[in-house]
């Protein structure tokens, strides 16, 4: 009964993580965005200014409205997160996630990555 438990946890334990999902920004693509999906630059309104992936909203990570913000979205269609490095819209995934959203990538490297790699 012991092994069993033991078994069942872990396996409960892998699902879960398993579900974050993490893609280098630099393989994002415009192109890989499915219908309904939504591209969202977490950092500030000031380094969104400064640059951003083409298409994507700006939705500060620090607003203390960042919870209200995300109310008109489909908690259904795919949400893809970045900020600057990654730090920021790791939480963020994990907040929508959270909130009831089910499928939120992170742009794992963060728009310096994206730069360093030539693709602006």
């Amino acid at each position: 009964m012991k092994k069993l438990l033991i078994t069942l946890i872990a396996a409960i334990l892998l699902v879960a993580c398993g579900q974050s999902q993490d893609m280098p920004i630099t393989e994002f693509t415009a192109g890989k965005l499915e219908k309904g999906a939504v591209l969202v630059d977490v950092r500030t309104p000031e380094e969104f200014g400064e640059g951003h992936l083409e298409g994507a909203l700006n939705i500060d990570w620090f607003s203390t409205e960042f919870d209200t913000q995300w109310a008109s979205f489909d908690k259904d269609k795919p949400v893809y997160v970045y900020c600057k490095v990654g730090g920021r819209s790791a939480k963020a995934q994990e907040k929508l996630k959270a909130m009831g959203f089910s499928h939120v990538v992170n742009l794992t490297g963060g728009y310096d990555a994206y730069l360093a790699a030539g693709k602006n």
